[in-house]
């Protein structure tokens, strides 16, 4: 039994430098190949890394923009829902102005009262125009007056109808008379 044991121990060393004879060796022919593969995976996954942040970054500017917009819309909607209401605004105001019996104008203006208090909550102000130059783009012109004694030209003499704004947007126009 002891010759077969030294026989294992003698091919053992054998086999190992048998061993590290066949571990291939990498030229430098070999390596170059590599390291310039590596190479073109890196500059690959960094151009895919700036893709990668430019459509998030797009994303995100989109989702703000809609979200923008969505707001927006809500609001503008808003505004037109109030806006159909000022027509009975103006004949609240046309039924105070001929009512003679105490009870009734105390009623209308009890819904004028609560009519302007929606407006405020809106941020919906009045276009109170009277005396003030002409301006085209919040007011509209439906009629030239002579001018009275100390009223310059180009200004509001009266008002016809009143106008609407809302965060500096018009949403009517107030219709006026203008000193010629």
């Amino acid at each position: 039994m002891k010759k077969t044991h030294e026989t294992q121990e003698q091919k053992e060393p054998s086999a190992q430098p048998a061993a590290q004879e066949q571990a291939p060796e990498t030229t430098p022919e070999e390596v170059n190949p590599l390291a310039a593969e590596l190479e073109k995976a890196r500059a690959e996954a960094e151009d895919l890394k700036r893709k990668w942040y430019a459509v998030t970054a797009e994303y995100e500017n989109y989702r703000k923009r809609t979200a923008f917009q969505s707001t927006q819309r809500y609001c503008e909607g808003r505004a037109d829902v109030v806006s159909k209401l000022f027509p009975i605004a103006d004949n609240l105001e046309r039924a105070l102005t001929a009512c003679t019996d105490e009870g009734t104008k105390k009623g209308i203006q009890m819904v004028k009262a609560a009519f302007d208090k929606i407006l405020e909550e809106e941020k919906i102000v009045v276009i109170d125009p009277v005396g003030q130059p002409f301006d085209a783009e919040k007011h509209e012109a439906i009629m030239a007056a002579d001018p009275a004694e100390g009223e310059e030209s180009g200004t509001v003499k009266q008002v016809y109808l009143k106008g609407y704004e809302q965060n500096g947007k018009v949403l009517r126009f107030a219709q006026v008379v203008v000193v010629k």
